[in-house]
């Protein structure tokens, strides 16, 4: 049996047409995956060689949201290299050393641990290079996390303390008594 010649090229050709689609396909793919790999480490925070970690609210990114800021929202990507339990601190710039007025509670997540609570003022520090005048920075103890395994962990803190830099800016320094600054993870040694 002897096939017409036109029938062999067309069956041919959708065959190359058919394998150039499914190649382009795995190409887009993977160029996705790397786009995604590599926006993991835009805001990528190192643990420090002291096993502490440094998370400030300006190098974070932000989501904020005008009719209901209590889900404000700043998230870091952070490489831990020694896991273990960590006290866990706040740092707010403030005008009022006696009230923080935090309307809701500040919630941490890391990876599928939780850490929840009201920030009250544990420690006030003056003359702090972290905030200018009239504001002076308190820290809270928010409470301690265990964090089992090394590696990058999503860290994602939420609240109406966590304020748009544009926000700050229209308003003026003064406008707003409190907003959060970091937050500190310290390893807790036994």
């Amino acid at each position: 049996m002897i096939q017409n010649p036109w029938k062999m090229r067309r069956e041919a050709i959708g065959w190359m047409v058919f394998v150039g689609i499914i190649f382009m396909c795995s190409c887009n793919n993977s160029d996705k995956q790397i786009v995604d790999n590599n926006s993991l480490t835009v805001n990528k925070v190192m643990q420090q060689p002291d096993g502490s970690i440094s998370l400030h609210v300006k190098k974070a990114e932000c989501y904020s949201d005008k009719v209901n800021p209590s889900t404000n929202t700043a998230e870091w990507n952070v490489f831990v290299s020694k896991s273990g339990r960590f006290n866990v601190w706040l740092s707010s710039a403030t005008v009022d050393t006696i009230n923080l007025e935090y309307k809701n509670t500040v919630m941490l997540s890391v990876q599928d641990s939780r850490l929840e609570a009201q920030p009250g003022i544990d420690k006030v520090v003056r003359n702090s290079s972290d905030v200018n005048y009239p504001y002076f920075r308190a820290d809270s103890f928010m409470g301690s996390l265990y964090i089992q395994d090394t590696g990058l962990y999503a860290v994602q803190i939420i609240s109406d303390k966590i304020l748009p830099e544009e926000n700050v800016n229209e308003r003026g320094p003064a406008s707003q008594k409190t907003k959060l600054l970091s937050v500190f993870l310290t390893p807790v040694v036994r």
